[in-house]
């Protein structure tokens, strides 16, 4: 007893010397600079315009050295909102960053005029411009935007026309011609700048724009109908970004040209383009790769916008295409992309993972470990090297290698194109590893289009619908060099007559554990131009090894 006395005094005296030093700590520091909104004239009201009120705040926690913009509960209308280095912006429960509708066509004012960009021939309109957005920051350090609030990208364009309508309203036909204010003429050979998707002064299309920026935490918030793109970064170095919500009308975010980048947690609804998506385009004027990525523990779909955050999960309506919501490398590739790891991903309602390299550049040591998928559109897996070569001074074509998927299960998967893989001719993606992968498709394809030949479309939009309905089911990879196949099991629904997987001009392949029945009378694997061929272990298959070129086999 006396002993636990003892150790009782000695524990409540280091208690309260701790205390003490945690208060004489606590004196020492200074104040926490946190810069209220309302105080600069803010209304909250969600019809007043607050835009200047809120930029002053910004630039007196900048001129201070730094500090936080705080957002209490209300809705906060506004235009373009300038971020600032060594400031946050938090966005307190119940608050709500709404983006204003755009003033009248010819009237002045509104959002930030998009900058102009010598480059702007060699990507769309959104990809070219920063400053014309709800919320951006260009050559910034130290940036954060904090909270559980809202961004509502109410008056933001999707591309086309000043302002996209909400779920529910009714969409305007596009006119038959541009728009006076959108007469561009078109710079060959790639199209742009496109007078369909040009928009004028004083419109905006992104949520969020930053642009050579570093040391950026994007944390906890939501964005709803967040335009052209939820967020849009690029050359956005040490970038973090977690627990986001966002459920939009096109691209959630856009990670472009970006390095040391750490996505997680984030659940993104964007039924009509891209969830999580990495570009490497040439609006910099110069290829700079996105590298040294991590993508983990998030969730995209592609249910009808707004039914994500209102938790009805409803199917898109029927005659606009998709769903997409997808995570993607791509399409814009110019700088390639280089040590990106993505981990313990969802797909729901979706089309597939898709890895894009037609500009160019490098995509290369890549994994992909622990994704489920459910009711994909199109093909599960797609990894595309291609000739698009959308860029200046004719680049050559890019490389595809190293790369590792493992550990995938698919439910529910449309039957149109298995798991798609194709270089172009001369060109091969290499060194491709698939592991422990099991996929159900809904199966029904026919005899006639087992017999289908696929086009190469070398220097068309990478998508996996440009190539059709694809003459196998299970998997079709063609100009592959270094293929590993390795305990994956591939599924029917409904019964399939094409075979289960084609390899097409393909070097070095190897299977071990490969389980594809097929219908009976129907080949498992048929081979066309490989040179290499192993099957171990595989259920219907007898073990079989290919060292001399093989022309057409079947088996």
């Amino acid at each position: 007893m006396r002993f636990s006395s003892l150790r009782f005094r000695h524990s409540l005296v280091l208690l309260l010397l701790g205390a003490g030093l945690a208060g004489c700590s606590t004196l020492s520091q200074p104040a926490a600079r946190t810069y209220d909104v309302r105080t600069y004239g803010a209304t909250g009201d969600g019809k007043a315009l607050d835009t200047e009120a809120i930029n002053q705040a910004i630039d007196a926690a900048a001129a201070a050295g730094g500090g936080t913009v705080w957002f209490p509960a209300g809705t906060y209308a506004s235009y373009s909102i300038h971020l600032k280095s060594n400031v946050a912006l938090y966005l307190d429960q119940g608050a709500t960053i709404l983006a204003a509708d755009p003033p009248p066509t010819g009237t002045p004012g509104g959002y930030d005029a998009p900058e102009p960009n010598a480059w702007d021939k060699y990507q769309d309109f959104g990809h070219t411009h920063w400053h014309n957005s709800l919320i951006w920051g260009e050559n910034l350090e130290n940036v954060s935007i904090l909270g559980p609030g809202r961004i509502f990208g109410k008056g933001l364009s999707r591309g086309f026309g000043r302002k996209d309508p909400l779920p529910g309203e009714p969409r305007p036909p596009r006119p038959p011609g541009p728009p006076p204010e959108e007469s561009i003429t078109p710079q060959m050979p790639f199209g742009y700048p496109s007078p369909r998707d040009t928009l004028a002064a004083g419109v905006g299309n992104k949520a969020i724009a930053l642009k050579n920026c570093r040391n950026v935490i994007l944390r906890d918030f939501t964005i709803f109908h967040g335009g052209h793109f939820g967020i849009l970064a690029i050359a956005t170095d040490n970038f973090t970004i977690d627990n986001l919500k966002i459920d939009t009308n096109r691209d959630g975010m856009d990670i472009d040209c970006c390095r040391n980048v750490r996505v997680s947690n984030c659940t993104v609804n964007s039924p009509y383009d891209d969830g999580i998506c990495l570009k490497a385009c040439f609006g910099l004027g110069s290829v700079r790769a996105t590298e040294n990525v991590t993508i983990t523990g998030c969730q995209v779909s592609g249910f009808d916008e707004g039914t994500l955050l209102d938790g009805t999960m409803k199917p898109k309506p029927p005659g606009r295409g998709g769903p997409t919501g997808r995570i993607k490398f791509g399409t814009e590739a110019n700088g390639g992309f280089k040590n990106v790891t993505i981990a313990n991903c969802v797909f729901t309602y979706s089309s597939g993972l898709a890895l894009e390299e037609v500009d160019g550049g490098w995509m290369e040591d890549v994994t992909i470990s622990n994704l489920t998928m459910r009711d994909i559109v199109n093909a599960p897996i797609f990894i595309r090297l291609g000739a698009r070569l959308r860029g200046p001074d004719n680049p050559p074509v890019g490389v595809a290698r190293r790369i590792i998927i493992s550990n995938v299960v698919a439910h529910d998967v449309a039957p149109n194109h298995g798991i798609l893989i194709t270089g172009i001719p001369g060109h091969r993606i290499e060194d491709v590893t698939l592991s422990h992968i099991l996929i159900e498709y809904k199966g029904g394809g026919t005899k006639e289009q087992a017999a289908r030949e696929v086009p190469e479309y070398e220097n068309a939009y990478p998508e996996p619908g440009r190539f059709g309905i694809i003459p196998s089911w299970g998997m079709f990879a063609r100009h592959v060099q270094g293929l590993s196949l390795d305990h994956i099991e591939l599924r029917t629904l409904a019964e399939d007559l094409r075979p289960a997987i084609i390899l097409d001009e393909v070097k070095a392949a190897d299977l071990n554990h490969v389980k594809a029945l097929p219908a009976t009378g129907v080949p498992t694997v048929v081979l066309k131009n490989v040179e290499g061929f192993a099957a171990h272990n595989c259920p219907g298959l007898p073990d079989t090894r290919r060292d001399q070129p093989v022309t057409d086999e079947k088996l």
